[in-house]
């Protein structure tokens, strides 16, 4: 799965997609699910980005807690499961990265190894995901998930998932609601190992509620 990511600097992150962040986002350091994050969509003009619930909640939900469950969807699956089928055929969306953690079993060890996972030269990058919108009672939410895929050599050694990447020159097939679920099914695949490095962290992003450099940095 993919369960928290970075964006640690704004900037190159703005630069990638050609759009402006939220002026109120910070860059960020533990994003988890159930926050609200910065997701682009399709619009008229192009792309816009708006802030959005990660955790999908599908428009048939009669409570919307049921995204606490939804928070990946398996690329393999998404174009069939009930949840994530009608988001897949024209509700895809891009989630603004600069790197993801995923943690490791250690041989004799309780607690998993935390590692930070990113592009080489610290590049940002852009998470496949796909958007929905529910209301009930005058509630409205438009929330996310996160598409997950078989991992690369790098990841394999740390993870059995790791998160759908969207190279930059994808971006717009990727979002097009005219295009098909079939026909962006070439790009639910891993990214390539060898622009991407993997580094142990420490255990002080193992909670959600920190959200500060030091979740970024090596163990002490």
């Amino acid at each position: 799965m993919c369960g928290r990511y970075t964006v640690r600097s704004i900037q190159p992150v703005s630069e990638l997609f050609g759009i402006a962040l939220p002026p109120e986002f910070r860059p960020r350091f533990n994003i988890a699910p159930t926050q609200d994050v910065p997701v682009v969509r399709s619009s008229e003009g192009g792309r816009r980005v708006d802030l959005l619930h990660w955790g999908l909640v599908p428009r048939w939900a009669e409570d919307p807690s049921i995204g606490n469950r939804m928070i990946n969807a398996r690329a393999e699956t998404a174009a069939e499961k009930p949840a994530f089928r009608d988001a897949m055929k024209r509700r895809r969306c891009l989630v603004p990265a600069d790197a993801f953690y995923e943690w490791k079993v250690v041989p004799g060890e309780k607690r998993k190894q935390p590692h930070l996972i990113r592009m080489k030269g610290d590049r940002p990058f852009a998470i496949g995901g796909l958007w929905e919108h529910w209301g009930r009672d005058g509630n409205d939410l438009d929330s996310f998930t996160i598409l997950t895929t078989t991992p690369n050599e790098l990841v394999s050694g740390i993870h059995d998932r790791m998160p759908v990447i969207v190279a930059r020159e994808d971006f717009d097939r990727w979002l097009d609601p005219a295009l098909p679920a079939d026909g962006v099914k070439d790009l639910l695949r891993s990214y390539a190992a060898s622009e991407m490095q993997a580094s142990p962290v420490g255990t002080r992003v193992n909670n959600p509620r920190l959200d500060d450099p030091g979740c970024a940095e090596p163990p002490a």
